[in-house]
């Protein structure tokens, strides 16, 4: 691979395959009865939201959101805009934004506001990795499977520069 080194792996397949069984029969029973719609932030979110809506027992419908972010000049969360928007109302239905990682809040924040303004009969978060070490901004995550340590990680979705995503575990990369 032309990337960065994997220096170790954090949590291996077998790990996310039974957090995902687990945090999918949370939310299943949460929602029984009733109809989930997930939102995926893309790219990142594909896997993890593809593993998450295989174990669910509910009814599930997927859509998917992406955005650009764009850090001011000293570095810091800037401006967050839609670069693909959902296909369809979210209006009178349960959602759930599925979120491959959450840092700093800021975009995650941003986009629960965006979404709360479109009239969902509920909203939750789940993400699968958090690293609270870094957060900013205090969002409501419900459903988390794992939280991880202030390093840079790929794998399963996360990427370094569109590489790793790949990879069937979650790793931590050196960044030199």
């Amino acid at each position: 691979m032309s990337g960065p080194p994997i220096e170790r792996i954090l949590f291996t397949e077998e790990q996310i395959d039974q957090r995902i069984r687990e945090v999918a029969a949370d939310i299943s029973t949460k929602y029984a009865g009733r109809e989930l719609k997930l939102i995926g932030v893309l790219k990142g979110s594909v896997y993890f939201l593809t593993a998450l809506s295989r174990e669910l027992t509910i009814p599930v419908k997927i859509d998917f959101l992406a955005i650009s972010s764009f850090a001011n000049q000293r570095g810091a969360p800037g401006l967050v805009r839609i670069a693909k928007d959902l296909d369809e109302s979210i209006e009178g239905e349960d959602v759930m934004l599925v979120e491959d990682i959450i840092d700093t809040g800021f975009t995650t924040r941003y986009l629960l506001q965006h979404l709360a303004g479109r009239g969902p009969n509920s909203l939750a978060l789940c993400t699968l990795l958090d690293r609270t070490s870094r957060r900013l901004v205090q969002v409501p995550i419900e459903f988390r499977c794992f939280e991880i340590p202030d390093r840079f990680v790929a794998g399963f979705g996360l990427d370094h520069k569109q590489l790793y995503r790949n990879l069937k575990y979650i790793a931590v990369v050196g960044m030199g």
